[in-house]
This record gives C-alpha cells, sequence and structure tokens, in this order.
C-alpha cells in the first residue's frame, strides 16, 4: 500500500551569484524547492520596496535566470496541475554599476594637515547628475562612518591618517569604490622669523619686513601673534612692517601660528638692532696721482657686521652728481681707481628706495709735479740746504787752515773744483763742467770763494803731510 504523506506549504529559495552587476555584464538567479522534485519556476522583479511586480519569466523548467538590470527580484515554484505553489522566496536585491565613478577631494587647498585642524573630505560621483545618492564611506579610526556625501572631521589627530574611499547607490544603481585618498595629519613645524631685507642691522629711517613663516603652511588660513618690542597691538598678519624705523624699534622679535583650535610653538627670537645713521669713512693709498698712474679710494661703513651696501663717489664739494666710469675705474668691495686730482668723497647706500648715509670726510687727491735740473736748483729748500752747507764747510777749512800753517805750510796746499752749468739743446737738462784750482798755503792765506762762487763749488780738498781731507758740496736733485 502507497502511502502519501501531507506536508505544510514549501517556500521557494533564491539565490544571486552576485549582488551586483557588473558594468556591461550580468548575474544568474538560482531558484529552488528544498526536498523535492518537478517543479517549474516563476520569476518577478520589483524597481523598488512599494512599487508592483512585474513577472519576468513563467513556468520555467530551468532553475537559473540571467539578468543584467538591477532591481529586487524573488521567485516561486509551481507543479501539478492544477498548478500548486509554493510560497514566494525571499526577495535578493540585486544593483547595477552604470557608468558612473566616484572620488574623494579634500575640500580645503591645504597642503599639509596639522593636528587641532577641521577638515571636510567629500565623495563626489561624476556621471549620475540628477539622481539622489546614498554614500558609503571606509576610513580607518571610525566604527561609524558617515553615510553622507561629506565626512567631517573636527580637530584630527595622527589617527586619522590613512586611505579613505566612498561609493555612491542610488535606487538599484551603484559606483565603484573610488581611489583611496591619503590623509596624513602631522605637527606643524616650528615658525621661523625672518627680515626683508635680511639685515639685523639697522639705521635710523630705514624700512624693514619682519615676516613670520611656517614651513609646509602655506595656503593655509593662519592667524598670527607675534612678540615684539614695540607693538601695543601686533597684527595677526604673518608681516610686521616697520617704516622710519628708530631706536624704539630695536629687540626681539618671535610669532606663532593659529588655525582653528590649534596653536603652533613660539618661533625663536630675531634680535634686531637700530642705531643711527651711519657715517662713511674714506681712505686713500696715497695723496698724489704718481705720473701715469692712479689712485685707490676705499669707502666702508661701520660697523662691519652691516651689509648691503653700495657705494656712491663724488668729486669737489658742491658737485651732487655721482661719479661714472668715465671718472673712475670701479672696483668691487667699494673702491675706485682716480687720476686727477681734486677733493674727493664718497656715501654708502642700500634698499628700494635707497637709504644713504652721511657723507665720509673729503679727501684732497693732488698731482706729482716734475721738476727739471735748472729749475730744481732753484728750490727754496735746495737754496737753504747749499747755503748752510757752504758756511758748514767754509768754517771747517778755516780751522784745517790754521793747522796746517802752524806744522808745515811749505807743504800744503789746497784744491778747489769749481762747476758750471748751462742749457743743452734748450731741453733744460745741466751739464756739469769741472775746473780745478790748486795751490800751496806757503804764498799766505788762500783766497776764500765768494757767495756766488760758493754756489757753484763742487769740492774743496786740503792737503798736507798726515792730513788730507775733503769736502763735496751736496749735489743738486736731478730728474
Amino acid at each position: 500500500m502507497h502511502v502519501v504523506s501531507a506536508a505544510s506549504k514549501p517556500r521557494a529559495t533564491l539565490t544571486a551569484q552576485s549582488s551586483v552587476i557588473p558594468a556591461g555584464g550580468s548575474v544568474t538567479l538560482s531558484c529552488s524547492v528544498e526536498g523535492s522534485a518537478g517543479w517549474k519556476f516563476d520569476w518577478f522583479r520589483r524597481d523598488s520596496e512599494f512599487s508592483g511586480a512585474q513577472k519576468i519569466g513563467a513556468g520555467t523548467s530551468e532553475h537559473t535566470i540571467s539578468i543584467s538590470e538591477g532591481g529586487i527580484y524573488y521567485c516561486r515554484g509551481g507543479r501539478g496541475d492544477p498548478v500548486f505553489s509554493t510560497e514566494d522566496s525571499a526577495a535578493v536585491t540585486i544593483q547595477k554599476q552604470g557608468k558612473v565613478w566616484a572620488a574623494v577631494k579634500l575640500q580645503h587647498s591645504w597642503s599639509q594637515i596639522f593636528t587641532g585642524d577641521t577638515i571636510t573630505l567629500r565623495c563626489e560621483i561624476q556621471g549620475g547628475e540628477g539622481k539622489v545618492w546614498k554614500y558609503e564611506w571606509t576610513a580607518p579610526n571610525t566604527n561609524s562612518p558617515p553615510t553622507s556625501s561629506e565626512y567631517r572631521i573636527s580637530r584630527v589627530s595622527v589617527s586619522h591618517s590613512g586611505d579613505y574611499r566612498c561609493r555612491g547607490s542610488s535606487d538599484y544603481l551603484l559606483t565603484g569604490w573610488s581611489d583611496a585618498f591619503t590623509l596624513t595629519v602631522s605637527f606643524p613645524s616650528k615658525p621661523t622669523v625672518t627680515l626683508q631685507p635680511s639685515w639685523t642691522q639697522i639705521y635710523s629711517s630705514e624700512t624693514v619686513t619682519v615676516r613670520c613663516e611656517i614651513q609646509g603652511g602655506e595656503g593655509a588660513q593662519w592667524t598670527y601673534e607675534w612678540r615684539a618690542a614695540k607693538l601695543n597691538t601686533p597684527p595677526t598678519s604673518n608681516e610686521y612692517r616697520i617704516i622710519r624705523a628708530t631706536e624704539s624699534d630695536s629687540g626681539g622679535y618671535s610669532c606663532r601660528g593659529r588655525r582653528d583650535y590649534f596653536f603652533s610653538e613660539w618661533s625663536d627670537i630675531i634680535t634686531l638692532t637700530v642705531s643711527y645713521k651711519p657715517k662713511a669713512k674714506l681712505r686713500a693709498d696715497n695723496t698724489a696721482v704718481p705720473v701715469g698712474g692712479s689712485v685707490t679710494l676705499t669707502c666702508s661703513v661701520n660697523p662691519s657686521s652691516s651689509s648691503g651696501w653700495k657705494y656712491y663717489w663724488y668729486r669737489d664739494e658742491k658737485s651732487s652728481e655721482a661719479l661714472t666710469t668715465q671718472d673712475a675705474v670701479f672696483h668691487s668691495n667699494g673702491q675706485i681707481s682716480v687720476s686727477q686730482e681734486g677733493l674727493y668723497r664718497c656715501r654708502g647706500g642700500r634698499g628700494n628706495p635707497v637709504y644713504y648715509t652721511e657723507d665720509s670726510q673729503s679727501v684732497r687727491i693732488g698731482n706729482t709735479v716734475t721738476v727739471s735740473g735748472a729749475d730744481s736748483s732753484s728750490s727754496p729748500v735746495w737754496l737753504i740746504v747749499r747755503l748752510v752747507c757752504g758756511v758748514s764747510l767754509i768754517i771747517i777749512l778755516l780751522l784745517l787752515l790754521y793747522r796746517c800753517t802752524t806744522t808745515n805750510s811749505d807743504r800744503c796746499g789746497y784744491e778747489i773744483i769749481r762747476r758750471s752749468e748751462n742749457s743743452e739743446n734748450g731741453r733744460g737738462g745741466s751739464i756739469l763742467n769741472r775746473e780745478a784750482t790748486s795751490s800751496s798755503l806757503s804764498g799766505g792765506t788762500p783766497r776764500l770763494p765768494t757767495p756766488a762762487e760758493r754756489y757753484n763749488l763742487f769740492s774743496i780738498s786740503l792737503f798736507c803731510p798726515r792730513v788730507s781731507s775733503q769736502w763735496d758740496m751736496p749735489e743738486k736733485h736731478h730728474t
């Protein structure tokens, strides 16, 4: 005897090869009824949870079907005549990847993110305009990422560093995961105070800019704080401009940056020194220009620690036009060579607009005078020298004559050598004519030369036994 057992109405089971249909591809669905055979299957699809179902396949003996559209799918089985149907299977949601893609972008244009900043990451879907999207995020250091298009992080820390991805879904259209956006959170470098121009030695009335720089923080919305010697209301920008500096601006300057709730360290202190307006110093290696040569002038500004100077040169007290390359040869290090006589002075200048030192003391440069033979003999200096020498020689001669006459006057004598000068070929040179006069002292006291003759003496010689002397008159200066 054949016994048929009755059981409760079975439920079909629907499985999907994948829950996402790749772009241009398809997904296979399978429907089955456990523990029995002979079933045919009906297939249904809904566009949304609240829309009506559409039959997409009826009474197929195949338990699989291939689909290429996203939606909500379910199936049921049936057999016999009249048809006995199973319960509907559980619904399976299938999404389709379209020609849309997602990208993660940082809302700020900062090149670096520092601890304490507040940032916003945005998921942008290109090609999906006009649709309402839901968003998914993968992110480090979070268990509950947002479902909106923006991912906002307040007061980020180093632990927020890592890769961020997103994707979007609209109805049963799904984007792929975006490329990873790598977020790097770091501690900012210590600010640096710089001077523009870069001179720590500043003089009264000069203009200087003090600047606060944070390495790697370019483009960020920083607010700056300053500690300065003379700032009752310090600026909040990264620059502090001092116009017409005074001694009260001397002192230390430091700064720090603030962004949202984050404060950087204070910078190291840079010390600014403001002194009285300096005076240039002028030195000359010679005060007379040699024949065919030049004199080197050197201009400098003290203290030597000050820098950035260019030098300006002037000739004659009333001249306000600086010398050019037509007037002098310019060297480096504040030196020029000049070959013209005159009263020279200099000053230093630096910056834009140019700040000038006070003028240096003036130095007079003259020319060397060349004296020919005939003219040199008439020099007052030479006249005095020759007069003194002549008188001294006569006195010595008289003393020697006295000694000689008291010894052996017959054997004593003297010789006077005279000279005369004349001009040859009109060139102003001198020719020496030597004329010797000798005599014995036995005839009495020799005739002494007259003053005019003494001027032209070349030498006087006295000779006695065991005594012999000669006195030469000083030579003239010949050029």
